[in-house]
């Protein structure tokens, strides 16, 4: 036997142990390659496009937290690094999970969501903060999350599953209207915390999956038309005396200064004048880091959290706000890029509902510190205070990147 047979029968029986033990990744859609040399070719198995920016707006948040963190007690820059920290394992959990597992999980995925909505009002879990019954709190380590945040990625897995089913094309009225029945549950029970400004990002990404999964254009203009007339209703009843007051007086305000903010000028609409002078006075170049005294100095509530484009486009000016509008166009163009790549259907839906969330949540935050949009609790993707929005921001990040890992033509 000759040397180049001997080196031939040599690779012939490593290549059959490597398969014996599943060492034969390069095969596998989805494993991680092996290079010659032995080494892991994770970059292979990483959609940079996506990961880059969702990086980059990570960064610029601690720069924007730690800011915050020298004139305003609450926003605590080691909690936010702790809440980047679990993000980062969450993420990489996620990159290591096999998203098709979830295809055809409805049952578990709804009955997840439920679970999470209804953790709150469990006895010794629920936490109480500004009005609202949103977070629980793990005893013996006094540790608070809030469940409706993780339930956005469960109802936008739930909603994909379901409508997948149909392959690109909703045929009859009834499978419609089960579809948006499935939608309505989670967006319920979000509303009972209350939570209105979860709840809508609920409802807005789990509808962007069903027009996306084949709705037929009439039924998705009819069901705008009827939410329009149901939210004038509950509007008109919440105003008019002697009707129930569907909503609380704290959201209605939020809606009326919308339209005049005059209406209430120590409450909501100080807080939306104060936003729109913050971001006004940080001209294009911005003040500098530390140097907002709008948002510094105690005169912009909530600075860190719901206003905190305000804070970032005072110390950064109108390029800084730029360069953060174009790391979103970035990461949501990207995600939707590789979904238009993916032939799986469960694919396809999932990616657009990650994009969708971030950006009707980018969307509506930066909208209501220009006064564009009613004033919301949604915080602002990567950026405002709070571990929990973190970890779960991240997480989708790491679902994007599963999605990369396995992808294949049929899920």
């Amino acid at each position: 036997m000759d040397a180049a047979d001997a080196s031939r029968r040599a690779a012939g029986q490593l290549s059959r142990a490597l398969a014996l033990f599943g060492g034969d990744a390069g095969k596998r859609p989805g494993a991680a390659k092996v290079r010659p040399g032995g080494s892991i070719d994770i970059l292979s198995n990483l959609y940079l496009p996506a990961l880059i920016p969702a990086l980059l707006l990570v960064g610029y948040g601690l720069i924007i937290i730690w800011s915050a963190s020298l004139s305003i007690a609450e926003a605590s820059f080691l909690r936010q690094v702790a809440g980047v920290g679990i993000g980062v394992v969450g993420a990489s959990f996620m990159w290591n999970f096999d998203y098709r597992l979830l295809t055809n999980m409805t049952t578990a995925l709804l009955v997840a969501d439920v679970v999470l909505m209804l953790l709150p009002s469990v006895p010794g879990l629920g936490y109480e903060a500004k009005g609202m019954v949103g977070w629980i709190q793990i005893p013996l380590i006094h540790l608070r999350f809030q469940p409706s945040e993780l339930a956005k990625l469960i109802t936008i897995f739930l909603m994909a599953a379901l409508t997948a089913q149909y392959n690109g094309k909703i045929e009859t009225l009834v499978d419609y209207v089960r579809l948006c029945g499935m939608l309505m549950v989670p967006f319920v029970l979000i509303l009972t915390q209350p939570d209105l400004g979860t709840g809508l990002i609920v409802l807005v990404t789990g509808a962007t999956i069903i027009i996306c999964g084949g709705a037929r254009r009439s039924w998705v203009l009819a069901t705008i038309f009827l939410i329009v007339v149901v939210a004038a209703l509950v509007i008109f009843s919440s105003l008019t005396p002697g009707l129930p007051n569907i909503l609380k007086e704290y959201q209605l305000k939020r809606l009326i200064v919308f339209v005049d903010r005059s209406v209430d000028p120590a409450g909501d609409g100080y807080n939306l004048q104060q936003a729109e002078i913050a971001v006004g006075s940080g001209g294009f170049f911005g003040k500098g880091i530390g140097n907002a005294t709008q948002s510094g100095t105690g005169f912009l509530p909530e600075a860190h959290t719901d206003f905190v484009f305000a804070l970032l486009s005072e110390e950064f000016g109108f390029l800084g706000a730029i360069v953060l509008l174009g790391l979103f166009l970035w990461l949501i163009l990207a995600t939707l890029s590789l979904a238009l790549k993916c032939e799986s259907a469960f694919a396809k839906l999932v990616l657009v509902g990650v994009a969708a969330m971030w950006l009707f949540q980018v969307l509506e935050n930066v909208g209501m510190c220009i006064g564009m949009m009613p004033i919301t609790g949604i915080p602002l993707p990567f950026i405002s205070f709070g571990a929990s929005s973190m970890v779960v921001q991240l997480t989708a990040v790491g679902i994007v990147q599963s999605v990369y890992r396995f992808r294949t033509k049929a899920a």
